[in-house]
C-alpha cells in the first residue's frame, strides 16, 4: 500500500464510524417515535372515552325544558 492510500483509508474509516453513529441515531428516533405514537393513541382512547361519560353525565345532569304554551296565547 503506498502512503497516497493512508489518507484515504482513514477518510473512508471515518466515514463508515460516523455512518454507523447515524444508522444508530436513526434507530434510537425510530423507536422513539414509536413510543409517541403509542403515547398518542392511548391518550386519544382516553379522551374519547372521557368526551362520552362527560355527554353521558350532561344528558342526565340537565333539565329539559319543558314545552308549554306561552302565556299570551
Amino acid at each position: 500500500m503506498s502512503q497516497t492510500d493512508e489518507p484515504e483509508t482513514g477518510r473512508i474509516e471515518d466515514l463508515e464510524i460516523m455512518v454507523a453513529h447515524q444508522a444508530q441515531t436513526i434507530e434510537e428516533l425510530s423507536e422513539e417515535l414509536r413510543r409517541a405514537f403509542e403515547t398518542i393513541e392511548r391518550i386519544q382512547r382516553a379522551l374519547k372515552g372521557l368526551g362520552e361519560r362527560f355527554e353521558a353525565l350532561e344528558a342526565v345532569a340537565t333539565p329539559k325544558a319543558e314545552v308549554t304554551k306561552p302565556p299570551h296565547y
